[in-house]
């Protein structure tokens, strides 16, 4: 059974975990750094914001992976729609992550990479 979370700051700081993979629109690999950041602040703080920081990383490296072959995949003419397809599917996996944290509940995205436990 899942464990719903009522307490406004943890769920606030597990939400700006996720939410904060939106940083790599201002600086490079900002997806993996500012979840980082947030997760290194709080996650002795916070149970839900250390299993969220790392559900995140991990989705955020697998991701910036994925882009990299997709950016190299441009040599053979897929790359580019591969690179707006997959760039869709980040940005809406983001938001659900985001909106599952605030309501307080621990989200799971599809298609990552255990990098850390």
């Amino acid at each position: 059974m899942q464990r719903i979370i009522t307490d406004p700051n943890e769920k606030q700081w597990g939400m700006l975990v996720h939410l904060s993979a939106l940083a790599t629109f201002i600086i490079p690999f900002g997806n993996i750094v500012g979840p980082l950041i947030v997760y290194l602040l709080k996650k002795d703080e916070y149970e839900f914001v250390r299993d969220q920081g790392v559900e995140t990383i991990n989705f955020q490296i697998t991701w910036t992976i994925i882009f990299i072959i997709s950016a190299v995949m441009i040599i053979v003419g897929i790359g580019i729609l591969m690179l707006i397809g997959f760039g869709i599917a980040w940005l809406v996996l983001v938001i659900l992550g985001t909106v599952a944290a605030n309501n307080g509940t621990a989200h799971r995205y599809p298609l990552t990479i255990k990098f850390l436990n």
